[in-house]
């Protein structure tokens, strides 16, 4: 069995400074901390994950890391994880990354460095690298997203969910619906987009997918580009409440009536969307169940439970019909 001397031997360091490079530390040097992951890899060392779990377990600590808490769908899911969290003894650090890769790392090694119990992720890249936590054998659960990295991940029906919405509006005789989907390689943006599609072509129609940013921002300049370049369009489907809230803004500055001269579904259920003028049609989802569901999961690899392979929970959507799509009140 290869020991933490055998590598600081090859790589002609420490073993402080080999157990804080495979501990994600970002203060060890570039240099040093390259040659200790070539002669770990080279020896074929593997992190006593046990041990690393018995100790963690004496950690009351989880992070939590989102990729933008400015959401009130992540608001509702940080609620659920928390919550989840303190019933079981534990606190939870929270970190907003802003959906900005490279502060999302920072969070991640920072709570390495913290030596956290284990970390609860909701990421807006599939692609995240996550190998140096895995290494360190500190457990991960993805939450919204799955990830490409091989970790339990607790998400929505996206599917389910954005193909219902279409054929609601196709049920109403909107035929030339337009969807805006969030960033393209975000997968939830992807998955919804990909379900419109095959709603709209099992109907024999063309799809149309603008892809944005997952804001209001992003929600706005894609409907104003919609609406200006002569694209027919009788009804849209939004991917997430934010970019619904921008094309109702682009609506209103056009004067084009909600609901009867353009409809709208979106995805998400936030507060808001019960109040508009006409109420919006939704997606909803269950933000705060998907956040108990990710906790009880994190609990149970922090105990040592569940299988050896990754488990992936998909909770259900339901469409909640208000008077933006059409329908009567």
């Amino acid at each position: 069995m290869v020991k933490l001397t055998d590598v600081a031997r090859l790589a002609n360091v420490s073993i402080a400074t080999v157990s804080r490079t495979l501990n994600g530390h970002s203060t060890v040097d570039k240099e040093l901390a390259d040659r200790v992951r070539a002669a770990a890899a080279e020896l074929g060392y593997r992190p006593n994950v046990v041990a690393r779990n018995l100790r963690r377990r004496g950690t009351r600590v989880w992070a939590l890391v989102l990729t933008d808490i400015t959401n009130p769908f992540y608001t509702a899911l940080a609620r659920g994880v928390e919550e989840f969290a303190s019933a079981n003894g534990y606190a939870v650090l929270l970190g907003n990354a802003d959906e900005d890769s490279a502060k999302e790392r920072r969070h991640l090694s920072a709570a390495l460095e913290e030596q956290v119990a284990g970390i609860i992720l909701a990421s807006r890249y599939a692609t995240t690298d996550l190998s140096t936590v895995l290494a360190a054998g500190t457990p991960v659960v993805a939450v919204n997203q799955q990830l490409d990295a091989t970790v339990d991940s607790v998400v929505a029906d996206s599917d389910g969910g954005a193909r219902r919405a279409t054929e609601h509006l196709l049920d109403h005789g909107r035929t030339d619906i337009i969807c805006i989907s969030g960033p393209a390689d975000a997968e939830t943006a992807t998955t919804r987009a990909a379900a419109y599609r095959r709603a709209m072509t099992d109907r024999g129609l063309s799809a149309d997918v603008r892809h944005t940013a997952y804001d209001t921002a992003g929600g706005l300049a894609a409907a104003r580009e919609l609406l200006d370049d002569g694209t027919p369009v009788d009804a849209i489907f939004a991917a997430n409440a934010a970019i619904a809230l921008g094309v109702i803004e682009a609506l209103q500055e056009r004067h084009i009536t909600l609901g009867r001269d353009v409809a709208l579904v979106c995805f998400d259920d936030p507060p808001w969307s019960r109040i508009v003028d006409p109420p919006l049609t939704v997606v909803a989802q269950q933000p705060y169940d998907l956040g108990t569901e990710a906790a009880k999961l994190l609990l149970g690899r922090i105990r040592g439970e569940g299988p050896s392979s990754p488990v992936s929970i998909q909770l259900s959507t339901s469409l909640v019909v208000r008077q933006s799509c059409g329908c009567p009140r």
